[in-house]
């Protein structure tokens, strides 16, 4: 069963930083391309990163520079660490993957080349003074 954990949300002030984990089972991170997406309250969905398969790390506009996509293999896991942030980056953040599950719902953020097919439930981020 394709499973994703994500962990490592709170809150924290403007400039700050958080690293998010993304502990993943039923597949291995290493032969798919993992990323991560958020959602903010009354807003579409935003993929913000994504590594794939082979190492290359794709960025949307409004992270790059400031956030930074990962992965370690033994812990069979995916990280996104976030410097710099400001309060418009407050949202839940959801650790996705492209090895498809049965349901085969996907979704293809329009600024990266990665199609998820499996994502986690979420961890809240609110950044805030």
């Amino acid at each position: 069963q394709v499973q994703l954990v994500e962990s490592g949300g709170g809150l924290v002030q403007p400039g700050g930083s958080l690293r998010l984990s993304c502990v993943a089972s039923g597949f291995t991170v290493d032969e798919f391309a993992i990323g991560w997406f958020r959602r903010a309250p009354g807003k579409e969905r935003e993929g913000l990163a994504c590594l794939d398969s082979g190492g290359t790390a794709y960025y949307t506009d409004s992270v790059k520079g400031r956030f930074t996509v990962s992965r370690d293999s033994a812990n069979n896991s995916g990280y996104l660490q976030m410097n710099i942030l400001k309060p418009e980056d407050t949202a839940t953040y959801y650790c996705a993957s492209t090895k498809r599950t049965s349901s085969s719902t996907t979704y293809r953020p329009p600024t990266l080349p990665c199609t998820f097919g499996s994502w986690g439930q979420g961890t809240q981020v609110t950044v805030s003074s």
